[in-house]
């Protein structure tokens, strides 16, 4: 029976404080993040990291000292290869963009496996030339480095993917239920931001959460108006895509209603979400006079995500090397030029 490699990509974190700075260094350097010429880059990527080092330090310091996203990204390796383990030979791989394991280090270790299929299968269910595009572009360097020759299918994205919905659903109705019977409810559904140029230039992430965002809304018996899709993580001084979670805070607590901010975009546990989301958020909602705040976990380890996890390696078992879109279909509207899928239906 052959024998799959399955490799997991994620952002990564610093694992403790003497890694935030390269950390920093590694994200900034990415151009994909900072789309500027290299020479010129390399030195921004510095200097913001060296601006920034203190207040992320600080911010990890509140979580431990380090990121718990390759922990969590390898429990989730873990439960998918025990989802798989009827399909034979399966085993799973974790390479981070900007913190160990890279994928120099996982590509190495692929190559050992000797796999004879290698599915690639993001952690960003929401496409984006800023994250899934760039890690698979970034592994396609590091396999080649490796001497990596097996058929690969890479995973393009999964915004409707039915067990992420049916996993944020569930979280949801927990959620609101926890807090309705206070008054009026509004589930914020909180995604990382970019800036508007990027999205401009045809990112389909905005497009793509706005739709896992709808979807939940709906499984989740979320009445119209009930619930607004909004962005956190605004740095520097671009223009970024909204409206911001705070300002969405800040209306519920005008408006005097309870809020269940859910993760749409994150399927684990980082500073992003056990910080921004959990301290610096719920502060400012108390400041701003929200009766509830409610922060739902990420989808995790749970079963109905890992199962479309599994669903989405099977799917790419079963089909030829090359690119696999939801339902063999390009899902994005045209306009959103930097949608890899080329063609309206995959051969």
């Amino acid at each position: 029976m052959a024998r799959v490699a399955v490799v997991l990509f994620n952002l990564g974190g610093p694992d403790g404080p003497a890694a935030v700075r390269p950390f920093l260094v590694n994200l900034f350097d990415d151009p994909a993040i900072v789309r500027v010429p290299a020479p010129l880059r390399w030195i921004l990527a510095r200097v913001i990291a060296r601006r920034r080092a203190p207040i992320a330090t600080a911010n990890y310091a509140r979580i431990g000292g380090g990121s718990p996203l390759l922990a969590n990204t390898r429990a989730q390796a873990e439960a998918l290869d025990a989802a798989l383990a009827d399909a034979g030979t399966v085993r799973s791989f974790v390479a981070m963009r900007y913190w160990h394991p890279r994928a120099d280090e996982t590509a190495r270790e692929v190559a050992a496996y000797a796999p004879d299929r290698i599915v690639l299968l993001p952690l960003y269910p929401q496409f984006s030339t800023t994250t899934t595009a760039s890690s698979l572009a970034d592994w396609a360097r590091a396999a080649r480095r490796a001497g990596l020759r097996a058929p690969t299918t890479s995973v393009c994205c999964y915004p409707l993917e039915e067990g992420l919905l049916a996993a944020e659903a569930a979280l949801v109705r927990q959620g609101v239920a926890e807090v309705e019977a206070a008054g009026p409810v509004r589930v914020l559904f909180s995604a990382h931001g970019l800036p508007e140029k990027i999205v401009a230039s045809g990112d389909p992430y905005q497009w793509q959460v706005e739709q896992t965002a709808a979807a939940v809304a709906d499984r989740a018996g979320l009445s119209v108006g009930q619930s607004v899709v909004c962005y956190q993580s605004r740095v520097g001084p671009l223009a970024w895509i909204g409206p911001s979670t705070e300002d969405e805070i800040a209306r519920a607590g005008r408006d005097k209603v309870a809020i269940v901010v859910v993760p749409i975009a994150f399927v684990s546990e980082h500073s992003e979400t056990l910080v921004e989301l959990d301290i610096e958020y719920r502060e400012l909602a108390a400041e701003a006079g929200v009766p509830h705040y409610i922060r739902v976990p990420t989808v995790g380890v749970r079963a109905e995500f890992i199962g479309g996890l599994a669903g989405l390696v099977r799917e790419a078992l079963a089909r030829p090397a090359g690119w696999l879109p939801p339902g063999d279909r390009r899902l994005c509207p045209q306009r959103h030029s930097g949608c890899p899928i080329a063609a309206e239906v995959v051969p």
